[in-house]
Formats: C-alpha cells, sequence, structure tokens
C-alpha cells in the first residue's frame, strides 16, 4: 500500500468516531458544539446540524474507509487496521479533553 492508504485509514477511523455523539445528541434532541456553531467547537449547535454534520462525518468516513482499503487486508491484523484504531483513538481523547467543558 501507499502512504496515502494509510492517511486515509487515519482519517477514516477519524471520521467515522466523530459520527458518533453528534448523530446521538442530534437524534435524541440536544445541542452539541460543531464546526458551525459561535464560537465554532465551542458554541452549541441545534440537532439538526448535528445530525447532518454526523451523517457527513460517516459519508466522508465510508469514502476514506474505502480509500484507505481497511477491509482488504487480508490477515486479521494489518497496518492499515492498526492506523485506522489509532483514528478512532486519537478523536475520541482529543474530543474528550476538548468537550469536558460542556455540563448538563
Amino acid at each position: 500500500m501507499k502512504w496515502y492508504h494509510y492517511l486515509a485509514c487515519f482519517f477514516a477511523g477519524m471520521f467515522l468516531a466523530n459520527t458518533v455523539p453528534h448523530l446521538i445528541h442530534g437524534i435524541s434532541g440536544e445541542a452539541f458544539p460543531t464546526p458551525f456553531a459561535n464560537p465554532p467547537g465551542r458554541g452549541l449547535s441545534s440537532p439538526t446540524t448535528n445530525v447532518i454534520w454526523g451523517l457527513a462525518n460517516l459519508a466522508a468516513g465510508y469514502i476514506l474507509f474505502n480509500l484507505g482499503k481497511v477491509y482488504e487486508a487480508d490477515k486479521w491484523w494489518s497496518w492499515s487496521r492498526a492506523i485506522f484504531f489509532a483514528g478512532i483513538i486519537v478523536i475520541s481523547l482529543m474530543s474528550s479533553y476538548g468537550f469536558s467543558h460542556i455540563t448538563r
């Protein structure tokens, strides 16, 4: 695989993991930060905006997942899958730190 396949694997993990909080908050009718909030990433966006943002992340993640050939690995362990999961870990930790200011 080429280097850009691994880059696609990493960002596929990030986009797909970022789908989860936005869809969950949007579908449950709760406001949650998006890049479209004021201020971006800090203010709260409407549930509808979160659903749209979550679906956009899902589409981007799906495209990158296919471009990164994560599913084509012939073994249960491969670098493409490891890098894919690294992307999930990175965005999860970044989100847990970045959204820790939200109180209910």
